[in-house]
């Protein structure tokens, strides 16, 4: 229930009820929050059954937890019917992406006809360098 509460947290929650409810009354509260939280979790659980039991014996096996979204697809996942083990134990990334790189490897390596030395696209940005006699246009409407 509190899963993510550290040391400090706890040390601070007591030091507030020290405070809030003084060290004399301290104990009578915890036994009331026991007991509150008690009756809640034994209410939770007959209402539970009772819902059980009217759902009929169809439902013998049904957890409510099933109704959490993400509880319920992990459940339908590792279902071994779908055989989706098969398939995540069969995919090897590592192979997949040297695969792949092989594949692109071996078509920039084999494509012929490229322009630049070594068989390869110069796909870097070069400025081109005007001739003498080249100069920008003008236009005499921009100035």
């Amino acid at each position: 229930m509190f899963n993510d509460i550290g040391p400090l947290e706890l040390v601070t929650i007591v030091v507030l009820a020290v405070l809030v409810f003084g060290p004399d009354k301290l104990p009578k509260v915890i036994q009331d929050v026991t007991r509150t939280i008690r009756k809640i979790r034994e209410f939770s659980e007959s209402a539970k059954d009772d819902i059980r039991t009217e759902l009929g014996p169809e439902f013998k096996d049904f957890e409510f937890e099933d109704l959490n979204p993400k509880t319920f697809l992990r459940k339908q996942l590792d279902n071994e019917d779908l055989g989706l083990k098969e398939i995540r134990n069969g995919f090897d990334l590592k192979k997949e992406m040297a695969e792949v790189t092989d594949a692109v490897n071996s078509r920039d390596n084999g494509s012929a006809g490229s322009s630049s030395p070594g068989g390869r696209i110069d796909m870097t940005k070069k400025p081109e360098e005007p001739g003498e006699d080249h100069r920008p246009p003008f236009d005499a409407d921009a100035t």
